[in-house]
Order: structure tokens, then sequence, then C-alpha cells
């Protein structure tokens, strides 16, 4: 049984304690909820790590006020100003500081919306906790940082295996609620795939729950003919097919696509094109170990391939 309510909002940790990473990261965490008080943070680490959840979990737990803002959209100075002159000047009517979670922080513009984002901070010290998420944290500003404690989100590969575990009896919980049928090392497979990003991990599933059973089948198999096609897409320089081709094999690894466009070459390039034909491979198979997101990543590889290559 499924419904229209994303998965990421109704299983969203409400605790600190729920929340699934290393005990060495949830450890400040909580000691700020004991204590009753939340420091300026600056919260860094991959998508769907859980930064957000965390902010909003100790709010919550404290009994806070808090005040949402993405980055990514409310980037504008004067309505970033307008939104925190009327909440931050205001009283809490829960009693005690207010707090300010500016999410994807490093969205916001390094020259004009960050420095009046610091003054802000000092501006409202007396009333708000700022916390601040972002993926990149090089792309915060200094005075920024040092008005900031910094936490950074990594879990080392000693415990990886650990916390992989836990989200596999978290996840097999919801697929149980929401009686959904699955094949267990089918499961395992989807959050190796997406790990660390939990957010991921679960739309995914939600996704590939809509069918009623998550097997094996919910992998797009990456066959000769599937191969084929995005070749003869390349040499006919067909984008919307190409995009098409990625989309429809969103659920193989990148990795895979690119070694398999590198063992043929040979067979499908004009010898005068394969020595950048590799090295474009090699540099995007690099990106893909640190890109947010591996489609946009991998069809803009192919249109370099497309582009640049003459194709047999």
């Amino acid at each position: 049984m499924t419904d229209n309510i994303l998965w990421v909002e109704r299983y969203r940790p409400q605790t600190v304690e729920s929340c699934i990473l290393p005990e060495y990261l949830k450890k400040p965490f909580q000691s700020y909820v004991d204590n009753k008080n939340i420091p300026n943070l600056l919260l860094s680490g991959g998508p769907g790590m859980g930064k957000t959840t965390i902010a909003r979990a100790m709010c919550k737990e404290i009994g806070l006020d808090y005040l949402m803002i993405n980055g990514s959209q409310d980037t504008g100075i004067d309505l970033l100003r307008n939104k925190l002159d009327n909440y931050c000047s205001s009283v809490s009517l829960l009693g005690g500081r207010k707090v300010v979670i500016i999410d994807e922080g490093d969205y916001l513009n390094p020259t004009s919306t960050q420095p009046a984002m610091r003054g802000f901070i000092e501006r409202f010290a007396d009333n708000c906790s700022f916390i601040i998420t972002c993926n990149y944290l090089n792309r915060i500003i200094e005075p920024i940082h040092s008005r900031c404690s910094v936490v950074e989100f990594k879990i080392t590969k000693k415990q990886q295996p650990k916390i992989a575990s836990i989200l596999l009896k978290r996840v097999l919980s919801i697929l149980d609620e929401n009686q959904v049928q699955y094949e267990e090392k089918i499961i395992a497979e989807v959050i190796l795939k997406y790990f660390p990003d939990f957010r991921r991990i679960l739309n995914e599933l939600q996704r590939y729950s809509q069918h009623g059973i998550i097997d094996s089948g919910i992998f797009q198999q990456f066959t000769d003919t599937n191969f084929r096609n995005l070749v003869r897409a390349l040499k006919d320089k067909k984008f919307s097919e190409i995009r098409k081709w990625v989309i429809d094999n969103s659920d193989n690894d990148p990795k895979l696509i690119y070694r398999k466009l590198y063992d043929n070459l040979s067979e499908y390039l004009e010898p005068q094109s394969i020595p950048a034909a590799i090295l474009l491979l090699a540099d995007y198979q690099h990106k893909s170990a640190f890109v947010a997101d591996q489609e946009i990543n991998l069809t803009a590889c192919l249109i370099e391939l497309m582009v640049d290559c003459t194709w047999r």
C-alpha cells in the first residue's frame, strides 16, 4: 500500500537519537538538546545525509520556534532581509531563543547575500541562533565560518557497514508498514548503490514500490542491444534520444556505462577520435565520484562524445 506522501517527510526522524548517524556525529547535537542551547552551526556534507533533519530534530526536542529558508530558492537579499526582520525581531511564542535554519547555504551569493547573512547573525545574536547547511564547505565565506561551530558530516569506512545495517533495518520496517513485497538482497543493493545519500535511497525505494514489489526486475538490464541504441543516437547526433536513454538507464551504475564505452571505442569510433574519447571518459568518471547529480554528469559526457568524436 502506497500513498502520495513522500516517505522522506513521513518518516523523517523527530529526535537526535533516531537520526541514522554515527554516535560521534550525534554526540554534540545531543548535548545541545540536553543543555537546551543551540549555538550558531555550520553543517557540511553530502546531500541526503541528515543535516537538515538533525537541525529540525533539535528544535523540536527542545521546543524552539524555527524558520526554514531554502538557500537555493530564497536567494535575493531583499527577500531574505524581509523574512529575517519579521521573524527574528519578534518574541518567540514558545519562549526562549528562536532558530533560523538556512538549507543549502552554499547556494547563497558569496559576494552579496552571504556577507549580508553574516550581518544578520551578528544583529540578531541576542534572540536567534543560525544553523546553515551546505554540501560544499569551501563555498561558504570565512566570516560565516568564524561565527559558527563547524560540523562535517562524514562517515568513516569503519562505520559505514554499521550505519548501512541500521539503515537497512529502518527501510525494511517502512516497506513492511506500507505492505510492499521485496527481496532483501535487492534492498541492500539499492542502499549500497546510493549510500550515504539516505534521502535518495528512500526516494528511489518509494518510486520502486509503486509496482507493489521490489525485486531484481527494478534494474534495467544493460544489454548489447541497449548499448547499440546509445551508440546509434550518438552517431546520428540525436540529443533527445540520448537524453531519454540516460533517463531509462538511470538505475545502472554510471561507472559501468563509462567502462562499456571505453571497451568498445575501437569498434564504434574512427581511430583519430579515440584518444580524445579516452580523456573525456576518464575526466567524467573521475567527476562521478563527487557530483551531486549523476544523470547530469553522464548526459554532459555523452554530449561531448557526440559533438567531439567521429562515429562509424
